[in-house]
């Protein structure tokens, strides 16, 4: 009896913990700031794709590692803005480089909230440039009160839900699926 009790206290202790946690609503599910980025990012219904492409290039055990990271998660809706059958090509095995570098081009090092990029940007006088995990340079940028992104291809993206606290890292949840030189 005893322990049951424990167990029940223990349960609905964490229960209360996450209760308490400053969530934001992604996609329809809270994500928890105790939680590691991938352990979120699969409750969002509005980022399934982008879970399905970790998945295919075998980059989930990295993104639950400590970081922390920054990533900018494109939507369901940024992937359906690129042409015809290019996700279904992606996630093919043979395509896994090409994914893997396109996935990681939305990474980078460190954690990133929007206060430091807005900071870093004025510091840079209306640029700051992100080395990201995939070596490339991301270009981030003000547009009115908004952080948008520039890719090396000259493609934009923008922020639209900043700051989602991760265990190991920052989530900023974007518009467009960013591309690699």
């Amino acid at each position: 009896m005893k322990t049951l009790v424990c167990g029940f206290l223990a349960a609905f202790i964490s229960v209360a913990s996450f209760a308490q946690e400053k969530t934001v609503t992604v996609g329809g599910a809270p994500m928890y700031p105790s939680k590691n980025i991938v352990e979120n990012a699969v409750n969002s219904k509005d980022h399934t794709t982008l879970v399905a492409a970790v998945k295919a290039a075998g980059l989930v055990e990295t993104l639950q590692s400590a970081g922390p990271f920054t990533v900018f998660a494109p939507t369901n809706k940024a992937f359906d803005k690129l042409p015809a059958g290019t996700v279904e090509t992606l996630v093919k095995p043979e395509n896994k480089s090409t994914l893997t570098k396109i996935l990681t081009y939305h990474v980078v090092s460190g954690k990133w909230n929007a206060s430091d990029l807005m900071a870093k940007i004025k510091e840079g006088n209306g640029k700051a440039m992100l080395k990201t995990v995939e070596g490339g340079t991301l270009t981030a940028w003000m547009k009115g009160k908004n952080v948008w992104l520039t890719d090396e291809k000259g493609g934009m993206a923008k922020v639209t839900i900043s700051d989602v606290n991760q265990s190991n890292g920052v989530i900023h949840v974007i518009d467009t699926v960013l591309m690699p030189k």
